[in-house]
């Protein structure tokens, strides 16, 4: 081969558009480009307007738009495509520059931008191979000028900014949000997030703090002339047999594992202790986590084989970033990573320390709580409420690992909403002993038990490597344990090097003082992402009381990248409404908010849908995904990609019983095959995932429908009612939990979402 070819990101974008012949033809130009550049049949020419910009064939419609990055020290040609085009659509004016900011390389298009704007900025186009062009029709009367959208701001505030230079007289000539949004159809990512962060009123100065700041590079004096060092900064695919199989998945894939410049430096940072990530939905955080175990496999010396840890709280969450690792890295890099849920954890470290014929039964809060229900009624107990009494046990107790009456009566109750005095422990202390004591009778344990066990063990366990470790030290380096005794080997080392922890919000003290038994302390061992807006279950911690340090080492994400500005205004109505005031903890001690929280995106208007009954909820939405499937199959009428819809439609609900009642209307009265959204992951093949609020945590789906949200459900009644009156600060954080559900699933699409109800809406919903 005679020359490397790469892939811009956007003429990968590109390509996905495009029809399946042309992507065909396109990877036959790859292969005849990198044999030999220069073959007669690919007519390889510069453009008259930037020199550094050449097109090729395809074939007789289609060009590819390629950049000269230098020749490697093997004496091979480095070229990077820009754009795949038809000829109609190349012009003289299309040009690539290094940003000053980024240093990156930046392809900018002014086909796309509006005729008007252009009139304005003086700019007029010329095609490198012009068609025949019909008579000019009279000129209208000019409209009066109207008013610059960006007000405020100088051509100099703009080249100061990042903003690439050919966009930024066109970007001050702009009137109004269309206009601004064809202009940033073809414009570099940076540009585009600089221009919509001004469009949405954002201050200067925090445009430069929240979006320049973070992807800004030390550039020498020269750098503009050296594309071969602004390629190696520039994120690119590089052709070989892998892209065949991504462009011919869509780009609905890649969109799932996009890590926008903005992200990559949170990615690639050193920490000297556990760091934390968090921000609003879309905001990236679990892309920057997947990245983040990338960095950190790429990073790693020899030693043993799993020293990389990824986990989440759900069973079903831990399938879904197996499969995007596994389409972001190298199996050899993989190898390095241990992908598994919270709870089958802990379960490894009770069964390692078991004893035969002493495992008991897990079961979920639900069977417990039946117990203790059946003690109470034995015990004619009265005076407290099962679920308040559960909980105490679960939070409080096994929370902080209390395992004494004296204990109990000295703990912290943060968060537990309903106060008790002194007497009252007591007697909360004794029906809880007998209720752990039936439990223990009848061979049951729950799982937040399971993970306060398994704390405990992996405590002890650090604390044995810790004492070696020191021993080691003082005995000047000579090993406690002897490379022959089987039973000291798991205390050498920690079973990680580092852990990365996804939906960070929904773990239990127990998990958190277990992980933090589990990983070498020191650089690098804690990396966490979580929104505690999003909390579905009811663990509160404060990282601090169980070990984890993270002051100083925090970062916020408030730029959505993949919820469109109308799904992200609706979601934020159902957590933050005019008026309310509502808490949310930071994990650290503290309040988090969503100020500045935004989206780049745009789309349309969700659809808040009443309706008459159910059968009428469930006929309208099935007409509703008859539509959008074939939006999605014949790609917007063919003015799109096509695709297959599998797991890009989704319809979540609000009960457990609806599932099947929407499986079963779409699959026999619509003629749309679904699958179940389980804990193991969507069960089957169907086109469309059906599942339950909780089962959508973490996941994302290009169009989504939430049907049942209706008042009662939403929250539930009697929940709300049970609390109102006896216990007001659980009420409250029981609305928060409900709105925290609705707003997770209503964040879950990217590009379309639909909301239905029948008698009256939930209360949550904007109006």
């Amino acid at each position: 081969m005679t020359a490397r070819l790469s892939l811009y990101q956007k003429a990968e974008q590109e390509l996905y558009k495009l029809d399946r012949s042309v992507k065909g033809k396109f990877y036959d130009f790859c292969h005849r480009f990198r044999e030999d550049p220069d073959h007669p049949g690919l007519d390889l020419k510069p453009l008259k307007g930037d020199g550094r910009v050449f097109r090729a064939k395809i074939d007789q419609s289609y060009r590819a738009l390629l950049a000269k990055a230098g020749v490697d020290t093997k004496g091979q040609e480095n070229w990077l495509v820009i754009a795949v085009r038809h000829r109609k659509h190349v012009y003289e004016e299309l040009s690539v520059a290094i940003n000053r900011i980024t240093g990156e390389i930046e392809f900018v298009d002014l086909s796309v931008v509006g005729e008007s704007v252009l009139q304005r900025a003086g700019v007029t186009l010329t095609p490198t191979e012009p068609e025949p062009q019909p008579a000019p029709e009279p000129a209208s009367e000019p409209a009066a000028p109207a008013e610059p959208l960006l007000t405020g701001v100088t051509a100099d505030d703009l080249r100061d900014l990042g903003v690439a230079d050919q966009l930024i007289d066109l970007a001050l000539a702009v009137t109004d949000s269309d206009e601004l949004d064809q202009l940033v159809a073809g414009a570099p990512l940076l540009t585009k997030d600089i221009l919509y962060g001004l469009a949405a009123g954002m201050p200067l100065d925090e445009v430069r703090k929240e979006i320049t700041a973070p992807v800004k590079v030390n550039l020498g004096q020269d750098y503009e002339q050296d594309l071969g060092a602004a390629l190696a900064r520039t994120t690119v695919t590089t052709i070989d047999a892998d892209i065949q199989a991504v462009l011919e998945e869509g780009d609905f894939r890649a969109w799932k594992v996009f890590l926008h410049p903005t992200q990559a430096k949170l990615v690639h940072r050193a920490y000297n202790g556990p760091a934390r990530v968090s921000g609003g939905p879309g905001t990236g955080k679990t892309i920057v986590a997947l990245h983040r175990v990338r960095h950190l496999a790429q990073q790693l010396p020899p030693g043993h084989s799993k020293p990389i840890l990824l986990t989440t709280f759900t069973k079903n969450l831990t399938t879904d970033l197996r499969a995007r690792l596994a389409s972001l890295m190298e199996p050899e890099l993989l190898a390095r990573v241990e992908i598994a849920h919270i709870d089958q954890l802990a379960a490894r470290v009770l069964s390692e320390n078991s004893v035969k014929g002493a495992a008991r039964q897990r079961v979920y809060d639900n069977a417990a709580l039946n117990v203790l229900r059946q003690l109470l009624l034995e015990l004619d107990e009265r005076r407290w409420d099962s679920e308040f009494l559960y909980e105490e046990w679960d939070q409080v107790v096994l929370g902080q690992s209390i395992g004494s009456r004296k204990a109990y009566f000295d703990a912290r109750r943060a968060g537990r909403g309903r106060s008790v005095t002194r007497p009252e422990r007591a007697g909360i202390w004794k029906i809880l002993e007998q209720f752990t004591a039936r439990l223990d009778k009848d061979g049951l344990e729950t799982w937040g038990q399971a993970a306060e066990r398994a704390a405990r063990l992996e405590a002890e366990r650090d604390a044995r490597i810790r004492a070696r470790q020191e021993h080691k030290e003082a005995v000047g380096g000579k090993d406690l344990i002897h490379r022959d005794d089987g039973s000291g080997m798991r205390f050498l080392h920690h079973r990680y090097r580092h852990i990365v922890v996804d939906e960070a919000q929904d773990l239990r003290a127990a998990h958190w003082k277990m992980l933090r038994a589990m990983v070498t302390p020191g650089a690098d061992d804690l990396f966490i992402a979580g929104d505690t807006h999003q909390r579905i279950y009811d663990q509160q911690v404060t990282l601090g009381t169980v070990g984890i340090n993270i002051r100083g080492r925090s970062s916020r994400l408030t730029l959505s990248y993949r919820t469109t500005k109308e799904i992200l205004s609706r979601a934020m109505q159902v957590v933050n409404l005019t008026g309310e005031s509502l808490a949310y903890d930071d994990l650290d001690d503290s309040t988090d908010n969503l100020d500045g929280y935004r989206s780049v995106l745009r789309g349309p208007v969700p659809d808040l849908v009443p309706c008459t009954s159910w059968d009428d909820e469930l006929e309208r939405l099935a007409s509703a995904l008859t539509v959008w499937r074939e939006e999605i199959t014949t790609g917007n009428g063919g003015t799109g990609p096509r695709r297959d819809p599998r797991g890009s439609i989704a319809v979540c609900v609000a009960e457990r019983d609806m599932v099947n009642l929407v499986m079963l209307h779409l699959a026999t009265k619509a003629g749309i095959s679904v699958a179940e959204l389980t804990k193991d992951g969507p069960k089957g093949d169907g086109e469309v995932h059906v599942g339950t609020m909780h089962r959508f945590k973490g996941l994302e789906y290009q169009k989504l429908a939430i049907v049942g949200a209706r008042d009662g459900v939403i929250p539930r009644t009697e929940v709300i009612e049970r609390y109102r009156a006896t216990d007001p600060r659980r009420c409250a954080r029981e609305e928060l939990k409900a709105r925290s559900l609705l707003f997770v699933a209503a964040t879950r699409a990217r590009d379309a979402l639909r909301i239905s109800w029948h008698d009256k809406p939930s209360p949550y919903l904007p109006t």
